[in-house]
């Protein structure tokens, strides 16, 4: 009786040789997706790819297919990246996908505007959020392959616009399968760093699906989130990427993008000597102002100086006459109490108040006043008193000593 062999061992003998089968562990199978389903629970998908003779059962897990930067559906024509193998349960030939994105210009326009409208409504296009860049960055990072000619194209034209800048690159695959983490780690990484003024994320010219990795809805959040502005270079003029809305800026090419993200030291120089003309100018138009004014004012402010000065004196001439003033009134004040002291004492001495006491003055012939001494018998004499006179004879003058008097 012949060897035979069981099932599970024909079905793990065939896996094991399709995959140690180079040709079908790095594939890339284009084909038209059917029976499309993604598992509610696992989020592993299933399809099936076909064209107009075969088809292949499609598997995708779901740690790829969260990665995937548009929606799968029925109809859609792809690009499958990955490796053929055996399902050994059933013997189902099949293949795993390891990566996938549109192929052909409807499925990729299809895929692109689905991304496009769904990020817009998220808000990641609004104008509003774009950050303005800065006026002279000190470090731009630059993320982008180290020998494509997108990189040299940047460092031609900064270092010809403006030298003092200096560049940060971070290297990274700008196509095939891992071209979308390495971008993304690009970004997070100079992102992070803190001597980027901005971010620049370029490459040069290519085909759509060449340029398709920057599609991506990844790489789209992450230059959403990040803390500095982006620049989205990539392609030529005509390419449109899902990058190039999100970023803060968008140039047509790198060296385009190089030219926007720096001043030209040409005409930063220009510009300062025109400014230092015009502070020139204007410095010796206000002191020719100022000269003019003080040429004005000069006559006015000796004419106040002289006013000022007449001013002091008539104030001082002022203080001296209400001196003078008081000092005059202080005099007669003074010569007013003498006065009347005088007139006082004055009074005390004279004879008519001793008149007016009731005493008299005796008088000769000729107005002299006489003592009762020199008084002689049988002389005329008048007798004056305070409100009458007397004229009299003297009959008899009689002497006595002062004892009798007492």
């Amino acid at each position: 009786m012949a060897e035979y062999i069981r099932v599970s061992a024909l079905n793990a003998l065939a896996r094991r040789v399709l995959e140690t089968c180079d040709p079908l562990n790095n594939l890339i199978v284009c084909g038209e997706i059917s029976n499309f389903t993604r598992h509610s629970k696992s989020g592993h998908l299933y399809f099936t790819l076909k064209d107009e003779q075969s088809s292949v059962k499609t598997v995708m897990f779901r740690d790829k297919a969260r990665l995937l930067g548009f929606a799968p559906q029925n109809g859609m024509l792809v690009l499958v990246y990955g490796r053929a193998t055996l399902y050994e349960r059933d013997g189902a030939f099949q293949v795993y996908a390891e990566y996938m994105r549109p192929f052909g210009a409807g499925a990729a326009q299809m895929a692109f505007d689905a991304l496009r409208k769904k990020l817009e409504a998220e808000g990641l296009f609004d104008p509003a959020r774009k950050r303005p860049l800065p006026p002279m960055p000190r470090c731009i990072g630059v993320v982008t392959s180290k020998t494509g000619a997108a990189l040299q194209d940047v460092c031609h034209v900064i270092g010809r616009r403006w030298p003092l800048t200096k560049l940060l690159l971070a290297p990274v695959n700008v196509q095939g399968l891992e071209a979308e983490q390495s971008i993304l780690d690009g970004i997070h990484a100079l992102d992070a760093d803190t001597r980027p003024d901005l971010i620049l994320v370029t490459r040069g010219g290519g085909s759509k699906e060449d340029l398709w990795v920057f599609n991506s809805e990844r790489i789209a959040r992450a230059v959403s989130q990040c803390r500095k502005p982006v620049v989205s270079a990539v392609g030529h003029e005509i390419d449109y990427t899902i990058l190039d809305y999100v970023a803060d800026l968008r140039a047509p090419t790198p060296s385009a993008a190089a030219e926007v993200c720096v001043p030209d030291i040409r005409q930063v120089r220009q510009n300062l000597f025109i400014l230092r003309q015009n502070i020139q100018k204007n410095m010796q138009s206000r002191l020719q102002m100022c000269y003019n004014n003080l040429n004005v004012l000069a006559p006015q402010r000796a004419l106040a100086a002289q006013k000022a000065a007449l001013e002091g004196r008539a104030k001082a001439l002022q203080d001296v006459a209400e001196a003078v003033k008081s000092a005059n009134i202080t005099q007669m004040r003074q010569k007013d109490l003498a006065l009347r002291t005088a007139a006082a004492m004055a009074e005390s001495l004279s004879p008519y108040g001793v008149l007016a006491r009731g005493y008299t003055i005796v008088r000769d012939k000729s107005g002299h006043c006489r003592s009762v001494g020199q008084l002689k018998s049988g002389q005329c004499i008048t007798i004056q008193g305070a409100d009458a006179a007397a004229s009299c004879t003297v009959n008899q003058v009689d002497s006595f000593s002062p004892e009798e008097t007492s």
